[in-house]
């Protein structure tokens, strides 16, 4: 298992798309984009920002739930990729009985663990096949840039220039 951390939620022009974007915690930090409903991408981004509503809605109504039968959220797993759909697994603890492992919509485990600060996974199989690499950094490219610069001051000849 890989631990992901959620970069954002933001929406894909020009197609006006909602989007969520998964990042590798450590190692490579490959990229993992996912095409969510605007429902969703609403109700993460309000997590997100610490937005809470007047009635509870649905994500959070399930997570006053899960409290209230004494169940946590463990961790979110994202496990495969089927015809351009992701899936994904909560992982909750029951007290009395131990984890049960329940299938579910990406966004909406995303949106509940956003809720419940619980861990976000992704089988590496998964990211080796939809991992996409980060792009380089500004400041990286511009460094390249200079050390290209000074290598060729210091193999440039005057007579060159003639």
């Amino acid at each position: 298992m890989v631990p992901l951390e959620l970069v954002g939620v933001r929406v894909e022009v020009p197609a006006n798309t909602p989007m969520l974007l998964l990042r590798e915690a450590t190692g490579r930090h490959r990229l993992m984009p996912i095409y969510i409903g605007t429902p969703e991408a609403t109700a993460i981004h309000y997590a997100l920002e610490g937005v809470e509503s007047p009635r509870p809605l649905t994500h959070d109504l399930f997570v006053q739930t899960l409290a209230e039968l004494g169940v946590a959220l463990e961790r979110v797993v994202v496990t495969e990729m089927r015809d351009h759909t992701y899936y994904a697994e909560l992982h909750l603890r029951r007290p009395d009985s131990g984890l049960t492992v329940m299938s579910s919509r990406t966004s909406d485990a995303i949106a509940l663990a956003v809720r419940c600060d619980a861990p976000m996974m992704a089988n590496e199989e998964l990211l080796d096949l939809v991992g996409q690499e980060p792009p380089a950094e500004p400041e990286e490219e511009a460094e390249e840039i200079i050390d290209e610069f000074r290598e060729f001051i210091d193999q440039v000849n005057p007579d060159d220039f003639a």
